[in-house]
């Protein structure tokens, strides 16, 4: 792509700051031209594409990308239903009246009006190197649609983002910020050429395209070799003691790099996937509880209070639900520890074996920490979906984006206050990874044809972040009829006052769904066999209905 190759070439002429502004000018630049001629040839609907799964992807490219619009709630003693399936539909959105009477043969779902649980932080997915650089492999005018389907109001509407502090699996070589051995005073630290290309100008773009505040989480998954034990980036090892402090100041200076180049970070995880139960073999740092401990009250807390950074919400974990019990809660039974983290963060790696009781587990013992998913994607052969598949790719998978929803549900009606996919895009094989760990995303990127695909995952994501704004409240919701257990469902109070009641069909039939609202006002839904509903709807009663059981 020609205005890349120009970022690629001038980055490596001059300083940091000098060669971030003209990346970042010279993306508006095309980002401009873009809008000012391509806006009227954009479509709404979805162009369909099979590539033999279960379901299709819609293609998107320069001329073309389907984009569902900004969010209009129904008038009052209206509902409107937004509907994904695996037979094709992508957003279909349909408005009808409300209902005297439950519709016959209906199974009943009860929403619990007047018992509110948390608040919604957000849901979105992380600018990772890999997701950067497949991005600028289009067009400038697909970069574009591919950033507005993500962060505009005609879009997903994503506000919770992570961002990795240097590299991952998902770069294309191991890198630090400061590989000067012994750099105690970190005099060298400076960002990567992939911050500047990859990363800073797709965050400035992304909070320009935002009507929502642009929530960016930063985690870190390797010090520089020379602070840990087995000076390596990758095959774990610890930090070495007396690198704390500087593995401490290291991190503030990235989020002050970050926020001098006008990415304001909101969170900060403590370690990626802290406690692995094997070697791994790319990035990746090993804390002990008592270590974490010890570093979070004696380290990392008083550094980011000393640099005036309190205010990041610090979030322990990040990694799977068995290691709460271990784990986290031990750092978190720490007094110390505890006063300066402010949530826990789980990757849903391991849910199909440890339930969703970890949660509510996570919650009543630290009602004050809130509970937030900040990794998952598809890896093939995962129990959690079931799917026999191999592939890190499989284009159309509606079983891939069916495993997404039933996560979603089942961690927010379980204290979790968002959801944050991994990459944001990647290729067709499911990289670039220089540690060759292949993955699936909500958008494939063909650059040899200049498209991209958006996956069924990309919908389901849509579902719950384009309609269930941050601040909106969790409500608990439920099927009256126990043994239909192929209807999953999660219901929101939006910040607005409207209602968001998310439903779930697993099964291999369509079901006819009734909701009271209030006395006497129904919703009747026709719930397609294997598909997702977001059901908006706004209730002139604020009490639970009389004929509602408890909750």
């Amino acid at each position: 792509m020609e205005y890349v190759g120009i970022r690629r070439s001038t980055a490596g002429l001059m300083g940091s700051h000098e060669a971030l502004l003209l990346c970042s000018l010279l993306l508006q630049l095309d980002l401009d031209v873009v809008s000012s001629y391509s806006g009227s040839r954009r479509a709404s609907e979805c162009r369909p594409r099979s590539y033999g799964s279960d379901s299709v992807v819609c293609v998107c490219d320069a001329l073309h990308c389907d984009l569902p619009g900004p969010v209009t709630f129904p008038d009052p003693g209206h509902y409107t239903v937004v509907t994904s399936s695996r037979e094709g539909l992508r957003f279909h959105s349909q408005t009808h009246h409300l209902d005297d009477h439950p519709a016959e043969g209906s199974v009943a779902v009860e929403v619990g009006f007047a018992t509110p649980r948390q608040t919604i932080l957000g849901f979105g997915g992380a600018f990772t190197d890999a997701a950067g650089m497949n991005m600028a492999s289009l067009s400038a005018p697909a970069q574009d649609l591919l950033m507005r389907s993500y962060f505009s109001p005609a879009g997903l509407e994503y506000n919770l983002c992570r961002v990795p502090i240097a590299g991952t699996d998902f770069s294309v070589r191991p890198y630090s910020y400061d590989d000067v051995e012994g750099d105690l005073l970190l005099q060298h630290f400076a960002l990567a050429q992939e911050d500047k290309l990859y990363k800073l100008p797709l965050i400035l773009r992304a909070q320009e395209l935002s009507q929502r505040p642009l929530r960016l989480v930063a985690s870190p998954w390797s010090p520089p070799p020379w602070m840990k034990t087995i000076k390596m980036h990758n095959e774990s090892g610890h930090v070495l003691p007396e690198m704390w402090q500087p593995w401490s100041n290291y991190l503030v200076k990235f989020v002050r790099e970050y926020e001098g180049a006008g990415a304001v970070i909101w969170g900060l995880t403590t370690q990626n996937h802290p406690e692995p139960d094997e070697v791994i073999w790319w990035n990746t740092c090993i804390w002990t509880a008592e270590e974490m401990r010890d570093w979070i009250k004696e380290s990392l807390g008083p550094t980011l209070e000393a640099a005036g950074l309190r205010r990041l919400k610090v979030m322990v974990g990040d990694d799977s639900r068995n290691k709460f019990c271990g784990f986290m809660r031990q750092v978190l039974s720490d007094s110390e520890a505890a006063r300066y983290i402010d949530g826990v963060a789980f990757h849903w790696y391991t849910d199909s074996e440890y339930g969703p009781e970890i949660l509510n587990q996570t919650h009543e013992l630290f009602p004050d920490k809130f509970i937030l998913y900040t990794e998952s994607c598809t890896v093939p052969n995962m129990k959690i979906w079931k799917d026999p598949g191999e592939e890190a790719v499989l284009l159309g998978s509606w079983l891939r984006g069916e495993a997404y929803a039933v996560n979603i549900i089942e961690d927010v009606n379980h204290y979790s206050a968002g959801w944050v996919d991994w990459n944001l895009a990647l290729d067709t094989s499911g990289g670039p990874s220089w540690a060759g760990n292949r993955v699936d995303s909500p958008i494939i990127i063909n650059a040899t044809a200049d498209e991209f695909y958006k996956q069924p995952m990309f919908y389901v994501m849509g579902h719950f972040s384009k309609f269930v704004a941050p601040g909106s409240t969790v409500v608990p919701s439920r099927m009256l009829e126990p043994e239909h257990q192929d209807i999953h469902t999660a219901a929101f109070l939006h910040p607005d006052g409207p209602t968001v009641l998310v439903l779930l069909n697993t099964g291999e039939a369509a079901m006819e769904v009734s909701v009271q609202i209030e006395s006497g006002r129904f919703l009747n839904l026709h719930l397609p066999a294997r598909a997702i509903q977001t059901v908006l709807f706004t209730r002139q009663q604020h009490k639970i209905p009389a004929a509602a059981g408890e909750l």
